[in-house]
């Protein structure tokens, strides 16, 4: 009887191993079918080193909570909340999870409230099984605690907890720490077909798997240095491109001649039409459109933007520092992990040669850090959504008519016979474009409009009217002004899918210009003096601001000087497009390189801690 009762325990126990063994295995697969199913599309050895991550994770869990069913559950949900974590990141702003947006969990919250979370099917039902499984490793609570010797007098009593226990932690720890190392050297991806190419995170995560694509991309939360790079060199560069040198000093200018620049980046404000054809029952940009034809003292084009969807702070970053996230981590959050320290910018520059600077926000100071990141850009005035006076919404943000209108009284009461800077970053636009409002409704319909399509047209129309104001303003004051508008990104997969679906682009498979137009959005620079009209000139948004310095009649830095004659070279340089002039392959290598090392100096080592 006795043998009988051994002989079940036994086998009890080898299933038991057996199930902790297989469970993480399919805690892997259950992770991966929230987007996509990885049978088909996860590559076969990227398909076992996800196994093996989550294996090497379930053992450390086991060692350190003493129970074999804690360690399951725990890696259970942890896997479930990741998977839908990067499930609902992906559907908003098109791109996976990755290991920065960690900074970004502040700003995340608290635009949550507008966008629509209802899990679909395939959400609900893997949720679902994941449930499940949680309450089927139930049957581990009966054993593998770890026990003292039956012949021990305190049979019964406190869990034996064995010597070795947190050294197989350690052990087990550092054994996922090499592995996780192993994943993000260039040889072993190569070796065992992995797929490197930061350009393209969602194609990553899907044939990578999302844990080992995780765990490639920790490899570039920190900034590797440029091949060569030397502090000193940058420097002398940069003196090479100084104004002053080449007989244009900025000291030769008078302070009161220089205009006011103020400069709009409008929440997801886009022209969705470049992404396919599409009628709608009224022209949802009729006074922008008007300009693009060719106005007086104007210039219009298409501005190639880093982002999606989202991580509006990417495209501050390269409009007001003149660098770009070609050469940062795809999906990384400058302002969150790398401006901690007096950062060369737009407005510091200007600021520098006697203009006010005001950055402006109709939202919470906490978004993005912009409170702590301002400061360092060389901002002496902030103003967030407690400043603005007399507010009005559309939907359940600051309209951009309230917004435009503290442009105004900002610049109405700015100190006299000083130039001013304003950056305003607007809010009315922002997603989700699902719910229904009291407050506002859908006057734009699309041929193809889905209630978020037409929501989202709508909106814009709206802004277009009030830049029309805006404009009308400032083309009767005496001062001279130069007002820069353009977005910071399209709206999300949701809003655009309607578009592509009715002009046969599958939005699953994209084509590489198919992609690059994802990340078009249009800007306008006006005057209300002369400057000369220019229509269709294209260009990424890390080169705008030099070309606004240039069009305003104000002298220009080192680094503007730099990444003027660079646009020659490199027309559109950004994380979603790079075209290259027809200038030699080896110049052109030189030249981003160049580049390279002068973006890593200004964010790292130009300013002071």
């Amino acid at each position: 009887m006795r043998e009988k009762k051994m002989s079940s325990n036994r086998l009890i126990r080898v299933c038991e191993i057996l199930a902790f063994i297989l469970i993480p295995a399919l805690t892997f697969y259950l992770m991966e079918a929230y987007e996509h199913n990885p049978f088909a599309e996860v590559r076969a050895e990227a398909q076992l080193f996800n196994i093996l991550l989550f294996e090497l994770l379930a053992w450390i869990l086991y060692f350190v909570t003493n129970r074999m069913h804690w360690a399951l559950r725990i890696e259970l949900v942890l896997a479930m909340v990741f998977g839908l974590v990067n499930h609902y990141v992906m559907q908003f702003r098109s791109t996976p999870f990755v290991p920065w947006d960690i900074y970004s969990i502040g700003t995340a919250a608290s635009v949550a409230g507008n966008y629509d979370f209802t899990p679909g099917t395939r959400v609900i039902v893997v949720t679902v099984v994941f449930v499940l499984l949680m309450i089927c490793v139930g049957i581990f609570r009966r054993s593998h605690e770890w026990q003292k010797p039956k012949n021990s007098e305190d049979e019964g009593k406190k869990p034996f907890r064995p010597y070795y226990r947190w050294p197989m932690v350690v052990l087990f720890t550092g054994v996922l720490c090499l592995f996780t190392n192993l994943l993000q050297d260039e040889q072993f991806q190569i070796r065992h077909y992995l797929y490197p190419f930061l350009f393209t995170p969602a194609y990553m995560t899907e044939v990578n798997g999302m844990a080992v694509t995780f765990a490639m991309n920790l490899a570039y939360v920190a900034v590797d240095k440029p091949d060569g790079y030397d502090e000193k060199e940058a420097e002398q560069i940069l003196s090479s491109y100084c104004e002053a040198e080449r007989g244009a000093g900025k000291d030769e200018g008078k302070t009161e001649d220089y205009p006011n620049i103020i400069v709009i980046m409008d929440e997801a404000f886009s022209d969705l039409a470049v992404l396919g054809d599409f009628e709608t029952n009224e022209d949802y940009m009729p006074f922008y459109h008007e300009l693009q034809q060719g106005a007086e003292n104007t210039v219009t084009g298409q501005l190639q933007v880093s982002v999606c969807g989202g991580n509006t702070a990417n495209s501050e970053f390269e409009f007001l520092t003149g660098n770009t996230m070609a050469f940062l981590p795809a999906g990384s959050i400058p302002y969150q992990q790398y401006v901690k320290q007096r950062t060369p910018s737009l407005a510091e520059y200007l600021g520098s040669l006697g203009y006010e600077t005001y950055a402006q926000h109709p939202y919470y100071a906490s978004g993005w850090d912009r409170e702590k990141v301002y400061p360092l850009l060389g901002f002496s005035d902030m103003d967030f959504i407690d400043d603005y006076e007399n507010k009005s919404y559309v939907r359940k943000y600051v309209s951009d008519a309230s917004d435009f209108s503290h442009v105004i009284r900002t610049f109405e009461n700015k100190k006299e016979g000083s130039p001013a800077f304003i950056f305003n970053v607007t809010m009315q636009n922002h997603g989700g474009y699902t719910e229904e409002y009291r407050n506002f409704s859908n006057d734009v319909e699309a041929d193809c409009g889905t209630d978020a399509l037409n929501q989202y047209l709508s909106l814009i129309r709206l802004t277009d009217e009030s830049l029309r104001e805006l404009i009308q303003y400032f083309s009767e004051v005496d001062e001279k002004t130069l007002i820069v508008f353009f977005g910071d990104h399209q709206p999300s997969d949701t809003v655009v899918r309607p578009i592509q679906l009715a002009n046969g682009i599958d939005p699953s498979n994209l084509t590489e210009a198919e992609q690059a137009a994802r990340y078009q959005v249009p800007y306008l620079i006006w005057a209300n003096f002369g400057i000369a009209e220019e229509k269709n000139l294209d260009m990424s948004v890390n080169y705008l601001g030099a070309n606004v310095l240039k069009l305003a009649g104000v002298p220009t830095g080192a680094y503007q000087n730099f990444l003027l004659e660079l646009q020659k070279s490199y027309p559109i340089l950004s994380a979603s497009l790079m075209e290259s002039a027809d200038v030699k392959e080896e110049e052109q290598k030189e030249r981003l390189l160049m580049y390279q090392k002068l973006q890593y100096y200004n964010i790292f080592d130009a300013g002071e801690p």
